[in-house]
């Protein structure tokens, strides 16, 4: 089998009988006849849209030829430029390191995002017998709560938006992109696509899997789980944890509704809580964990029509149906240095209700697979600087975002709905009075309140976001658009606090003993070590892995 890569190609191969025109673009780019491309298999695909006037996509492709023979001379004599060609090496498959025997206490698994979710998984292939527990209910119970909330019920602290089985990112996108540059990437989408999620995400150029399917692929990871030796309680929530000269000995965990806690034993934690467990924080620096802070951003939801942004990014092609609807990555730095950017992009999304506190208001956002939806969406994001936070205290960062989430409670009557304002308005200094025609409507389910944005957010995160727009502006055309809508407040983008890991033994240092030998193992994006649903997963199983090292190496299992 060969790989040609780089390989440019019009967008008409993106429809359904586009494969010929692949098979003639391979053949000419090596040199054989049509008729001895065999085999074809796309490997990546991505679309260039630096020139208006020429969009195309750069694809990769696995093939054969009709002869072994063939092959070898095409991979001598090459092809011709920009598009390269290789032996193709075929995809080995992740198999997780296997312990020597089962651990004497069972490895304890803190939460079921894509961290939680992927460190169980290996932890379980292992043969390591983990138990999961999870705050929030399971991902079809979760279902449910979220959408009660979105229809004016109650809020369920411990199951929303943020609480439940596949975490936070299971409402949302289901982006996979990431900056990470690490082998288990691969494993990961395989993995993935294991358990349900479409073939499509191994070769687009920016994955993604929709929150209508990762509903699905959430609950069969959960059951690979269960089928390896794992358990996975639900509703269940960590309320401490104990040492033993300085090594952990225990975990004090509590069921929704019992009346008296549970202490079961433990000597490996993995603590994959989610970048929303505030209580969880506080039992972290309770139980003598070190902790420091760590950059975060905090700002608004902005809404456009998704025609907008093709149009924007795609010129005349944007009606291409090959091309789907266009997303876009932003940022610029001010004067001083502070950055604006924009984050976790959805397109034909909507903006979600992803309040977890009693009194709050935080908006995310969200996509289907199909992606068909009106608007547009993204978060823009001010970096918040240490100069932002009062005192010295490590959780002055879940300060400030419990400070905003009040203040946006309260300016839209405390109803749950969430402020908001047009473009131009929030330009202007002055308040947006209601909806007007032809404009966006926001697609936050408890509907808005029409406010002056300036009057919720820190003076430092309205200040920044007033001076970013227009500049945003230049980079995307049309993205200050007067009738715009943001939506506030998004604080939820990332952790403001680190646990603090050893590199080599991935485990917590003591904040009393120096000491890195815990027995707890930080992980994923609560914790401080990953930013979104890639990252987390890779961190997953990372610490798995170091976790089971250190069962082969360090004692602790049956004989």
């Amino acid at each position: 089998m060969l790989e040609i890569s780089n390989l440019r190609l019009p967008l008409d191969v993106g429809l359904p009988e586009g494969e010929g025109l692949v098979r003639k673009a391979i053949a000419r780019a090596v040199g054989v006849d049509v008729s001895d491309i065999r085999a074809l298999r796309l490997a990546k695909r991505s679309v260039d849209a630096r020139k208006k006037s020429d969009v195309h996509f750069v694809a990769s492709y696995v093939f054969e030829c009709a002869n072994e023979a063939d092959e070898a001379a095409v991979v001598e004599r090459g092809c011709r430029p920009p598009a390269h060609v290789r032996v193709h090496k075929p995809y080995a498959g992740y198999v997780p390191p296997h312990i020597a025997s089962r651990p004497v206490a069972r490895p304890i698994v803190v939460g079921t995002g894509p961290a939680g979710l992927f460190a169980a998984w290996a932890l379980a292939k292992a043969g390591a017998c983990p138990l999961v527990i999870e705050r929030g209910g399971r991902v079809e119970d979760r279902l449910r709560s979220v959408a009660c909330f979105n229809g004016g019920g109650v809020l369920d602290p411990e199951s929303n938006v943020q609480f439940g089985e596949g975490g936070a990112g299971t409402f949302s996108d289901g982006k996979l992109t990431t900056n990470i540059k690490n082998p288990r990437c691969k494993d990961v989408l395989h993995i993935f696509v294991e358990a349900g999620a479409p073939e499509e995400i191994l070769w687009q150029a920016k994955p993604h899997i929709g929150t209508d399917l990762l509903v699905g692929v959430v609950r069969r990871l959960r059951e690979g789980i269960i089928a390896a030796g794992g358990e996975v309680r639900f509703d269940t929530r960590l309320e401490s944890m104990a040492f033993e000269n300085g090594a952990l000995s225990s975990v004090v965990v509590k069921e929704k509704g019992a009346a008296t806690c549970e202490e079961l034993p433990a000597n490996r934690l993995i603590l994959a809580c989610g970048h929303s467990a505030r209580d969880t924080f506080q039992a972290v620096r309770d139980a003598g964990l070190l902790m420091e802070r760590k950059p975060f951003s905090v700002g608004v939801r902005i809404e456009h029509p998704q025609k907008l942004i093709d149009k924007a990014q795609y010129g005349k092609a944007a009606s291409h149906p090959a091309l789907g609807a266009a997303d876009y990555k932003l940022a610029v730095h001010l004067e001083g240095g502070r950055g604006v950017y924009t984050f976790c992009m959805c397109p034909g999304g909507e903006v979600v209700c992803a309040a977890s506190e009693e009194g709050g208001v935080c908006v995310n956002g969200m996509s289907r697979f199909a992606r068909d939806g009106v608007n547009a969406n993204s978060a823009v994001l001010v970096g918040v600087d240490e100069s932002d936070l009062e005192g010295d205290d490590v959780l002055a960062g879940v300060e400030l975002q419990r400070t905003m989430e009040r203040a946006a409670f309260r300016a839209a009557g405390s109803s749950y709905a969430a402020p908001a304002q047009y473009v131009d308005d929030f330009l202007a200094g002055r308040s947006s009075e209601g909806p007007r025609k032809g404009a966006v409507r926001p697609s936050y389910a408890r509907g808005v309140a029409w406010c002056d944005l300036h009057e919720v957010l820190p003076e430092f995160v309205s200040r920044s976001l007033a001076a970013a727009l227009p500049l945003l502006d230049r980079r995307l055309k049309g993205f200050s658009s007067a009738d715009a809508v943001m939506t506030g407040v998004e604080t939820r983008s990332s952790s403001p606090v680190r646990i603090v890991r050893d590199k080599e033994s991935m485990q917590a240092f003591s904040a009393v003993s120096g000491r890195s030998d815990t027995g707890v193992y930080p992980c994923g994006e609560g914790a401080g070590y990953a930013g979104g649903i890639m990252s987390a997963a890779v961190d997953g199983l990372r610490v798995a892995e170091a976790a089971i090292a250190s069962m082969n190496e360090g004692g602790l299992l049956e004989s």
